[in-house]
Formats: structure tokens, C-alpha cells, sequence
């Protein structure tokens, strides 16, 4: 195995871990304050294997840190239980670090420990260690995650069905707001085919509506006028299998709305019961699942994001520059939390409709020819930074201490 190429020591105190998981096996390597091998063990992923892991490490407690490629999983949630401190290593700096001791692409579990147990002895105190959530902070995690699953599931279902309804039945598809809508998915269950639907009248919408709790604002003879136009039909063979296919994906995004919220109930709460959660929710225009995220993804560990720009780079909002002699560019930055990321955009995006000055500062940007998500950007980084400060000091907003300085924008807010 190899050793450091370095000939002063980083840390002669100490012992640190690497772990290359895997999802039926995890390589551990430790090394010394020197970067001598202490141990090199393979270990199953099942509830032997890892007790057997943290068998093998109690004799070394205190370690100073165990480097591994992941940020969650039962494999960390193991680990932090036991109260070991883990740093997570993003695999492009381990990919990166490997080219440090061997120049040969060559690849080996055994060897990736090594060096991710070499690389935190090098560079740990220039790193973050992975905070561990409370246990409301972690399940609020898992719901918002696994809802987050659920939705695109639903889109991704609602895609298939329209596609299913424009070959034999597309008059469902202009009648309501939009097809996974509950009043949609009824009609489509109590006329599956263009010839029942064709014997609707005004009288009879009016009845289905009002039976189903319709709460839109589209009068029964609209509704009729919009059904009608597009009532178009296929030959009979094909729309006696494309009904069929039809009434069970409506069934399958019926119950994926019903599943969406029990999510939503869960999540209000959590969020009710976690002392952040009054701190994102007092942003305007702060949707609950937008605030689960935030809150979920920012954690509870202040020192987690110590500046403003550790916040705006880990939610994706501020740009990368790369510079070398005369050149300059500004990029997009591609490495974020693609979570918190989305969220900011719809939350900004909310705002621009609701909010009239931040409209007014999307509306300039626009007019200054920004593209339009060039623009989300950069009002989402305008306002990460005011969540930081809220965030930090532990308060609410305050819109009145936010516009101090434009008294006009806090009579249209």
C-alpha cells in the first residue's frame, strides 16, 4: 500500500479512517498521524458486518475523522450513533486525490480507502464535518425527500395518460385546469369513452360537478361548449383498450394524490413542531414543501454555512468564475444541492407574481436583458442572504427592517 508523498507530516496525533461503501460491501482503511497503514478490512453490508465494523473501531477511539463518499444512509446513520465524526468527500476531490499517489488509472477498493483516509489526515481542518440531524430534522428530511419522489411519479404518470387520452379521448384533457386534477380524474372514471361523454348536457354537468364538490369558477355551459369542441374519437377497437389503460392510470394518479396529502399533513406537522420552521415561513410567499426543503437541506448546524457564500453556492444561486490570464468567464454552477436549488427558483418565482416590488426588480432585470432564469438567480441570491441572517440569528423576517431604506415597497408589500 502506498504511503504520503509528503515528507512533513500533517498531524502526527491521531488516527484517521477512510470507507469506501458499497452497497453489499465497505472497504475501511486507517492510517496513523504519519499516513502509515493501521488497517485495511472489508466488511458485508448486513448487521454482522457492520457491528463487526464498529467492533474493529472502538480500540481506536477517538478517531479524528472517517472520510466516506456519502452524506446519508444507514451506513452514516450507523456511524454517527456510535459518535463518530464523519467528513463526506465529494467523489470528484477523491477521484482528483488519487492521481497523487498513483498516476496509472488503475482502481481498487482497497486502494480508494487509502486515499480517502490519507486525503482527510491532509485536509481536515479545511474541512466541515457532516452535522447529525435531530430526530425531527431527519424524519422531516426523509418525508419532504420522499414526497419530492412522489410528485415526479405523479407527473411522470399524468405525461403517460395524457398521452393515452389525445389518441382516443382528448376532450377530458380541455375541460379542468389540468388533468391530475381530482374533478379531472372523476369525469374520466364516469365517462371513460367520447360516446358517453357525447350525451352530456348542461344539466348533467351541472349535477357532476356539484357531486364531485367542484370548486372552480367555470360555469356548467362553459364546461359543456369546451367538451363539445373537442369531442373526437377514435375507431371502436381502439378505444375499447385505450379506456381500459385509461381508467387504471387514473386509478394510479388518484392514489398518488391522496398519498401527496397524507405527505402534506405530515410535513405541516413536523414543521409545526420544529422551532426553525417559523423562521422560513415568515418569508413571503414561503410555501410549506418550500420551507420543508430549505429547512431540511440547510439542517440545524449554523456553523454548517459561516458566510452568505457558502449558502448561495451550496443552493446553486451564485455563479462560478474562472479566470486565467486575460480571460474571465462567468459559468453556471453546475456542482449544488439541486434540491435547495429548485426550491429557491419556485420560491423567487412565487414571489414575482406576488410581491409587487420584487416584481418590479424582476421586470428591470428583464429590461436589462438578463434571461429569465439568469434573473430568478439573482433575486434568489439577494434573498438567500437575508434567510442567512434570519437563519443565523435565530429570528423572523421583518419586512419592515428589510425596506427600510424604500418605504414605497413596504406599502405594496
Amino acid at each position: 500500500m502506498p504511503h504520503s508523498l509528503t515528507t512533513n507530516p500533517t498531524d502526527t496525533a491521531g488516527k484517521f479512517a477512510g470507507l469506501d461503501w458499497g452497497e453489499k460491501h465497505h472497504q475501511l482503511c486507517l492510517v496513523d498521524g504519519i499516513g502509515q497503514v493501521v488497517q485495511q478490512s472489508r466488511y458485508a453490508h448486513t448487521a454482522d458486518g457492520l457491528e463487526r465494523l464498529e467492533r474493529h473501531l472502538r480500540p481506536h477511539a477517538p478517531l479524528t475523522g472517517i472520510a466516506i463518499e456519502r452524506g446519508e444512509g444507514l451506513l452514516v446513520e450507523c456511524l454517527q450513533a456510535a459518535g463518530h465524526t464523519l467528513y463526506c468527500v465529494s467523489p470528484k476531490i477523491s477521484a482528483r486525490a488519487r492521481e497523487r499517489y498513483r498516476m496509472a488509472p488503475k482502481k481498487d477498493d482497497a486502494f480508494d480507502a487509502f486515499v480517502l483516509a490519507d486525503s482527510l489526515r491532509h485536509e481536515y481542518r479545511h474541512w466541515r464535518p457532516l452535522p447529525v440531524a435531530s430526530s425531527q430534522l431527519a424524519e422531516l428530511r426523509a418525508v419532504i425527500r420522499d414526497r419530492e419522489r412522489v410528485v415526479w411519479n405523479q407527473r411522470d404518470l399524468e405525461n403517460q395518460l395524457r398521452a393515452i387520452l389525445q389518441s382516443y379521448h382528448p376532450a377530458v384533457l380541455h375541460l379542468f385546469s389540468s388533468l391530475d386534477r381530482d374533478i379531472s380524474l372523476a369525469f374520466l372514471r364516469d365517462y371513460p369513452t367520447p360516446e358517453q361523454a357525447r350525451r352530456i348536457g348542461v344539466e348533467r354537468m351541472r349535477a357532476f360537478t356539484g357531486r364531485h364538490g367542484y370548486s372552480g369558477r367555470t360555469r356548467p355551459e362553459v364546461l359543456v361548449e369546451r367538451l363539445r369542441t373537442h369531442l373526437l374519437t377514435a375507431a371502436p377497437g381502439t378505444v375499447a383498450g385505450k379506456q381500459l389503460t385509461a381508467q387504471l392510470f387514473a386509478e394510479q394518479l388518484a392514489l398518488l394524490n391522496d398519498h401527496i396529502r397524507i405527505l402534506d399533513k405530515r410535513v405541516d406537522a413536523l414543521l409545526a413542531a420544529h422551532p426553525d420552521a417559523p423562521i422560513f415561513l415568515s418569508f413571503p410567499c414561503m410555501g410549506r414543501a418550500c420551507a420543508a426543503t430549505l429547512l431540511a437541506e440547510m439542517g440545524e448546524d449554523r456553523d454548517r454555512f459561516p458566510t452568505p457564500a457558502s449558502l448561495l453556492a451550496e443552493a446553486g444561486v451564485a455563479p462560478v468564475t474562472r479566470a486565467s490570464g486575460r480571460t474571465r468567464q462567468v459559468r453556471f454552477r453546475y456542482s449544488a444541492n439541486k434540491r435547495m436549488r429548485h426550491a429557491v427558483d419556485w420560491w423567487v418565482f412565487n414571489m414575482t407574481r406576488e410581491v409587487p416590488w420584487v416584481h418590479d426588480a424582476y421586470e428591470q432585470a428583464r429590461d436589462r436583458r438578463q434571461p429569465h432564469h439568469r434573473t430568478i438567480r439573482g433575486l434568489g441570491a439577494r434573498w438567500i442572504r437575508v434567510l442567512w441572517r434570519c437563519w443565523t440569528d435565530h429570528t423572523c423576517y421583518d419586512p419592515a427592517l428589510h425596506l427600510k431604506d424604500r418605504p414605497e415597497a413596504i406599502l405594496t408589500s
